[in-house]
C-alpha cells in the first residue's frame, strides 16, 4: 500500500512546521513527509526536524499542494497575506483547491480570530492536528 503524501507548509521561522513534523516522525516514523517554506529559513528549519525532501517559495508551494494527500500547517497557510505578506493569494488559493485533506492549527495571530478557540499551548494543538491526521489515515487504510 502506497504511503500517503503528508505536505507541512510554514512560514516565518518555521517553528510550527518543525513541531508538526518532530510529531509525524514520532507516531508515524516511515511517513513520507515534503515541506515547503515560504522562505528559506522555514524551509531550513522543517528539514532539521525530519522532512525527507523540501521546496521554498510560492511555485514549491503550488506544484506540491497539487499531489499531496495531506496539508499540514497553521490555519494561516489558508489566509492570504498573512504571516507578514509571506502567503500571497496564490498560495492560500492552491492550498484550498488542493485534494488534499487540510489540518490547520488554529493559532489566533495574523490578525485573525478563530471563534470558538480555547486557549491553549502550541505543543497541545499540535498533538490535536496530529490525532486528527492519524484518524483520517486510518479511516483511509
Amino acid at each position: 500500500m502506497k504511503q500517503p503524501a503528508i505536505l507541512v507548509i510554514d512560514g516565518q521561522g518555521g517553528r510550527i512546521g518543525s513541531l508538526l513534523i518532530e510529531g509525524l516522525l514520532q507516531r508515524l516514523p516511515s511517513a513520507d513527509i515534503a515541506t515547503v517554506g515560504t522562505n528559506s529559513i522555514a524551509t531550513s528549519t522543517m528539514m532539521k526536524a525530519g522532512a525527507k525532501r523540501g521546496g521554498t517559495g510560492e511555485n514549491a508551494v503550488l506544484v506540491n499542494a497539487r499531489t499531496a494527500d495531506y496539508i499540514l500547517g497553521s490555519i494561516g497557510i489558508v489566509i492570504a497575506d498573512s504571516m507578514m505578506g509571506e502567503i500571497s493569494p496564490a498560495i492560500a488559493a492552491a492550498i484550498g483547491q488542493s485534494p488534499a485533506a487540510r489540518i490547520l492549527v488554529p493559532l489566533n495571530l495574523c490578525n485573525s480570530f478563530v471563534a470558538g478557540l480555547s486557549p491553549a499551548p502550541v505543543k497541545e494543538l499540535i498533538s490535536l492536528a496530529l490525532d486528527e491526521l492519524q484518524r483520517r489515515m486510518a479511516e483511509q487504510a
